[in-house]
């Protein structure tokens, strides 16, 4: 429903004023609140909606961080703002002529334009459900394919979808299906341009990194859940922050900063995803951080995010339909995070990569901030993905199987098979050395299989195997598990980290545990296959070198 059609809308409901705004007749408190009630439900009000049973107006952002100035966090051009007593107030005054009738000293009748009370405000905008107001589910800034599979690329509201699309950039229409010379030209400049000098590690990296570009896109199409991506580089200078900025000047972008405490990354995630925008980065972690963390394996496989709100102890959920990337040069990743993550790996081989030149597109960094090379890259993007849809939107059958990202990953993997760019999730063996929990928990059990075989211990005794005598070699060389302080755990810390990891395959290994008969206390064991990896010859450490995490 366009404005126009909402201007013609409300001519036929309410008279027009002398200065052409609707005229809305209020008396008493209690009629004001029907009034009013009816007034907001069959939108008096320009540009409003209905979110989560409240309303809002969608309206201009002031302020906001200017993408053409290289600011980290792009914002979209408008903002879905809920509508509040104060907010309703100024809204009605600027866009209709409320009044109350009276009469003069002489009887005669007469208008007084007034503005409602707060009471008043609060009554009308208390109930839950607004029928007759559409449904706003998000504001866009970039086309997307409807469910349909079909292109959501006309500015404004959208009501087969519910999206509002507010792009910073002009565009011309993409036609649903392109020619195979427009389909070329994409191409080209995508592989042999825009993304020729990055200094991939392998093509699955340059593959992953245009499945993850298009993931905002295709979402609504798709309905799948998106793993987290990573792009990380063997030294500062190698761009990955331009990728990932790639993707927030096309869709939208907040940068937040990293954080090891799960309770402070959970409220910035609760924060966030109150904006509209596409992409989430933790941009340019610590080097050689470890991502492990309990809150963001789970954030990235739900659908929805339910948390309160800061200062509030009223919940809200929210959609999780963005893209959530981390940059960092030397990055692992730990615990779940493991299988809930794609690689972009970058790796100039050079001492300084920043120093580089004859780059395809010189100044990448500042020529993607221009508009209207912005709309190049996305037209060429959107080429590529209508090509894919007009043949059919195939899907992938050789993907490797992600768990909840199966579907991701199949659709992804077509639309790149479609297009014959190689290589798509092939670096995911490779990427699992990256895996930092999995690392040390395989070094510790090949350790203990080397020692004591299947030999049952309980914690204590194992914890005793660890303390070897002053002047001796350490016979676990360095794998033992130990506290963030390089100290050996307590038996009973020991024995809850054993007890959670039993059954757990790490490599070749796999600890098991059964409870003594006798004793009545656990006891764990290492189950070793036949195939397992051999030890990586290790130099022992002495008493006097603290232990360290592997």
């Amino acid at each position: 429903m366009t404005e126009a059609h909402n201007s013609a809308h409300r001519s036929s409901l309410w008279p027009v004023g002398p200065d052409g705004r609707p005229k809305v007749r209020v008396g008493t408190n209690p009629e004001a609140i029907r009034v009013l009630t009816q007034a907001v439900g069959n939108r008096l009000l320009p540009d409003t909606y209905v979110q989560d049973g409240a309303p809002v107006v969608v309206e201009a952002v002031s302020g906001a961080g200017d993408p053409t100035a290289g600011d980290d966090d792009v914002a979209l051009p408008l903002t879905a703002s809920l509508l509040r007593p104060a907010l309703l107030a100024g809204l009605l005054a600027e866009h209709a002529y409320v009044y109350r009738p009276e009469l003069d000293k002489e009887g005669r009748p007469m208008e007084i334009e007034m503005s409602p009370s707060g009471p008043v405000l609060n009554a009308v905008l208390a109930p839950r459900s607004w029928p007759e107001l559409p449904v706003l589910r998000r504001i866009i800034s970039t086309p997307v394919l409807r469910p349909d599979g079909t292109l959501l690329q006309q500015p404004g509201y959208d009501p087969a979808t519910g999206y509002f699309l507010a792009g910073r950039t002009h565009l011309e229409p993409v036609p649903e299906k392109p020619t195979p010379e427009q389909v070329a030209t994409a191409r080209e400049f995508l592989l042999e341009r825009f993304l020729h000098d990055f200094p991939w590690r392998t093509p699955a990296d340059q593959a992953n990194y245009l499945g993850l570009l298009i993931t905002p896109i295709i979402r609504p199409f798709t309905r799948a859940l998106s793993p987290f991506g990573v792009i990380d580089a063997t030294m500062p200078g190698s761009g990955k922050t331009i990728l990932s900025g790639c993707v927030g000047l096309l869709v939208g972008q907040r940068v937040l900063t990293w954080t090891d405490s799960e309770d402070e990354l959970r409220k910035a995630i609760t924060t966030v995803l109150a904006d509209q925008v596409g992409v989430i980065v933790f941009d340019n972690l610590e080097e050689g951080a470890v991502i492990n963390s309990a809150v963001l394996a789970r954030l990235v496989t739900e659908r929805t995010w339910t948390d309160r709100k800061l200062g509030s102890n009223t919940a809200s959920t929210f959609p999780n339909d963005r893209l959530w990337l981390a940059t960092g040069n030397n990055l692992r990743v730990g615990g779940d995070m493991a299988s809930r993550t794609v690689w972009v790996r970058l790796d100039p081989d050079c001492p300084r990569p920043e120093a580089r030149s004859g780059f395809t597109i010189p100044n990448l960094d500042s020529w993607i901030l221009d508009p209207a090379n912005q709309a190049t890259v996305l037209r060429h993007v959107l080429t590529l993905i209508l090509d894919w849809t007009a043949a059919g939107a195939p899907i992938s059958t050789r993907v490797p199987q992600m768990r909840q990202f199966t579907r991701w990953a199949q659709h992804i993997g077509g639309f790149l098979e479609h297009h014959d760019i190689p290589g798509f999730l092939s670096n995911a063996e490779e990427s699992r050395e990256l895996d930092d929990d999995d690392t040390e928990w395989q070094a510790f059990l090949l350790r203990w299989h080397a020692l004591h075989g299947t030999k049952p211990m309980t914690a204590n005794e194992l914890r005793a195997s660890a303390e070897p005598e002053y002047g001796t070699p350490d016979p676990w060389v360095g794998s033992f598990p130990t506290t963030a302080t390089g100290k050996l755990l307590s038996p009973k810390s020991l024995g809850h980290r054993l007890t959670g990891q039993t059954g757990r395959w790490r490599g070749n290994v796999a600890l098991r545990s059964a409870k003594d008969k006798h004793t009545k206390l656990y006891v764990y064991w290492v189950e070793h296959r036949p195939d397992a990896p051999t030890l990586p010859e290790t130099t022992p450490q002495t008493p006097q070198t603290p232990q360290e995490q592997p």
